[in-house]
């Protein structure tokens, strides 16, 4: 159940309701209140608050506008619109929820996660973690559909033919982009090398996959079979220490690596300051929605983590002290 911003509002308009009734009820009862009462009021209470006290766990789909945040063993997805806290989070998963479902050994692997990417019709999760793993995640039952072991994995998207890419960044078996059909875990059909993997894109329009390194952004295609990539292109980025990379429009991505952002316009193939952050230092994620100018975003604060999500128009700031947050993404 997706529980919008006026439902939340009723739903604690009633509830605070409710409580004052009785309370004032009661007080003005010389003798007390009755057990019938007593009983009729619990309830009442107790049904008007679950929707409140639940804060949206049932959610099977993502809505718009809605925030996926993640950090440690959690994902959280946030209504920015009902808070600036914890109490914005309507839904959360932290990886024991779902540890029985896949081997043992990757209880390990879910220690940091750092991305977390709405994808099929914003319907499930696509996570990636730097202890070394990648799964995809139904929302609804919180079912692993997908897992496989990435080291140093910080990023991931689907492809066209039930695909995933994963780029992977420093590590011994690391530093590279590999490619796996979803319906079987944990058999990469693909690798490359790819020294600080950090980005992947995949642009439906072009059919191309867009994969963010260390100081190169490069272009991919998929082959005629569907069963491996070839690479189109390499651009060098005004910058080292390249770190996220997202979709604007079709022709657009934003940059981010160690001291600033960019756009990088695909037709054109070059990069421009992107103002709002052009020389902010340490974005970890940026998501920028060019038609009304809302842009969302984390940055290293606490060494790589932070307890904050930044937004501009309108300017707000959610903090979230109970999580070493990483990366923000927003459900468009």
């Amino acid at each position: 159940m997706i529980i919008s911003k006026a439902n939340y509002f009723c739903y604690h308009i009633r509830f605070q309701t409710t409580y004052l009734i009785n309370f004032k009820y009661e007080i003005k009862t010389e003798q007390g209140m009755k057990p019938g009462r007593i009983i009729d009021t619990l309830v009442l209470w107790i049904i008007l608050a679950i929707p409140f006290l639940g804060n949206g766990q049932q959610l099977t789909q993502i809505q718009k506008g809605y925030w996926v945040a993640c950090g440690d063993d959690k994902v959280l997805i946030i209504n920015p619109a009902i808070a600036s806290d914890s109490s914005a989070i309507v839904w959360k998963w932290q990886f024991g929820e779902s540890a029985n479902q896949i081997p043992k050994e990757y209880s390990n692997y879910f220690k940091s996660i750092d991305e977390c990417k709405p994808v099929f019709s914003n319907k499930k999760i696509l996570i990636t973690s730097s202890t070394g793993a990648t799964c995809l995640l139904n929302i609804a039952d919180k079912k692993i559909e997908f897992y496989a072991k990435t080291p140093m994995a910080h990023s991931a998207d689907i492809l066209p033919g039930k695909l995933v890419a994963v780029a992977n960044s420093t590590h011994p078996k690391g530093n590279s982009l590999d490619l796996y059909q979803l319906d079987q875990p944990e058999k990469p059909i693909y690798k490359d090398t790819l020294y600080s993997g950090h980005g992947v894109v995949w642009n439906n329009r072009l059919q191309q996959l867009f994969v963010l390194g260390y100081d190169d952004l490069r272009t991919y295609k998929l082959t005629d079979a569907k069963k491996s990539l070839t690479l189109v292109n390499t651009i060098k980025i005004p910058g080292q220490g390249g770190h996220d990379l997202s979709r604007i429009d079709d022709n657009r991505l934003l940059v981010s690596f160690t001291d600033g952002v960019v756009i990088f316009s695909i037709k054109e193939r070059k990069f421009d300051p992107f103002s709002p952050l052009a020389d902010a230092h340490h974005i970890k994620s940026i998501n920028w929605n060019a038609k009304t100018n809302r842009l969302v975003y984390t940055k290293a604060e606490e060494s790589w983590w932070t307890y904050n999500i930044y937004a501009t128009n309108p300017n707000q700031k959610v903090y979230i002290p109970t999580l070493k947050l990483y990366k923000v993404r927003v459900c468009d």
